[in-house]
């Protein structure tokens, strides 16, 4: 019975944080809360925010941008706490779960939302020829509660009670020296995940900033919280310099600004 009042918090505990699509973007659904709540119900909160923690570093780059969707962090983070919790094992275990369960669940969610939300869309379309406007809401609200928090809720909830007991046999017929092979995969995919997350952020413009926050960091032996700071002021100078050169700034014939007298530069075309 107590496995089971678990699986229920655990379901709720999902279903929550898929309420951004209802509450906007709160972050509810990052690993960081996600683990925690999973943490905070299994009975061991200070392990279930080390494993969100960790899950948020191998997650930090999964946003979903058009047609590229990520894997489902939500269940991913929570199942995979809630198992490694359950057998003792370390946040290796955890994370080795969480991104195998996240990639199936996604499926499951692509399958919701060919097949069920598309009624309530086609609904919400005919009340909004209507002019029902409350029509159009309630198709809105159900659409998201039936096409996805109820379905990754019961995902959740029967994938603890079903799979606990398979897990805990498939953890105890694993090698140690796989068990420490993954707490060596811990440590990569934090960096794979700040590598997805760069790949959408550099470009030619701003690769020079990165590369010297690398040098500070890597041959200064400055911390990460000065490195922080440098940048932070580093973009005050620049933007101050912009925002004094376009409000000051001379111009010719009111329209282009005029070039510097030292040698022809002008410097607010210049990339930074």
């Amino acid at each position: 019975m107590e496995q089971f009042g678990t699986a229920i918090l655990l379901a709720l505990a999902a279903m929550l944080a898929n309420g951004e699509y209802l509450f906007g973007s709160s972050m509810l659904s990052r690993p960081l809360v996600t683990c925690t709540l999973a943490g905070l119900i299994m009975g061991d909160i200070q392990m279930g925010i080390i494993m969100g923690a960790t899950l948020e570093l191998a997650f930090v780059g999964s946003f979903s941008i058009g047609a590229s969707i990520p894997p489902e962090i939500i269940s991913g983070s929570i199942l995979g706490t809630a198992f490694a919790i359950a057998t003792g094992e370390s946040t290796a275990v955890a994370l080795a779960l969480g991104i195998p369960i996240a990639s199936l669940v996604l499926v499951v969610k692509n399958l919701c939302f060919i097949f069920v939300l598309p009624y309530f869309v086609h609904k919400a379309d005919k009340y909004a020829l209507e002019g029902n406007s409350r029509g159009i809401s309630r198709m809105q609200l159900l659409g998201g509660f039936l096409s996805i928090n109820l379905p990754i809720g019961i995902i959740v909830a029967t994938s603890y009670l079903v799979g606990s007991p398979v897990i805990q046999n498939v953890l105890d017929a694993i090698p140690a020296f796989v068990i420490a092979g993954l707490g060596i995969a811990t440590g990569l995919l934090p960096a794979y995940g700040f590598a997805l997350l760069l790949k959408l952020m550099v470009n030619k413009k701003n690769a020079v900033f990165f590369v010297f926050g690398f040098a500070l960091a890597v041959y200064l032996k400055v911390p990460v919280t000065g490195v922080a700071i440098f940048g932070a002021c580093l973009a005050l100078i620049l933007t101050g310099y912009a925002t004094l050169k376009n409000d000051n700034g001379p111009t010719k014939n009111n329209t282009e600004p005029a070039l510097a007298n030292d040698g022809g530069i002008n410097y607010e075309d210049e990339e930074f």
